[in-house]
């Protein structure tokens, strides 16, 4: 029993050293996130409509 119990506390206390915590982002890093996911969504619509544009041309 008293293995079990050592074997516990040891791979607990491993468990603890080895998982880190979060990193948490500041709001300046959150909003810098947002506009480059916004430019990055606004580049890729141009290029969808620029290929719906190619396509119509092509069709006529």
């Amino acid at each position: 029993m008293k293995k079990f119990t050592y074997l516990f506390i040891t791979l607990f206390c491993l468990g603890l050293m080895t998982t880190s915590c979060r990193e948490e982002k500041s709001t300046g890093e959150k909003v810098e996130d947002a506009v480059e996911n916004a430019a990055d969504e606004a580049g890729d619509a141009v290029e969808d409509a620029a290929d719906e544009v190619e396509d119509a041309v092509d069709d006529m």
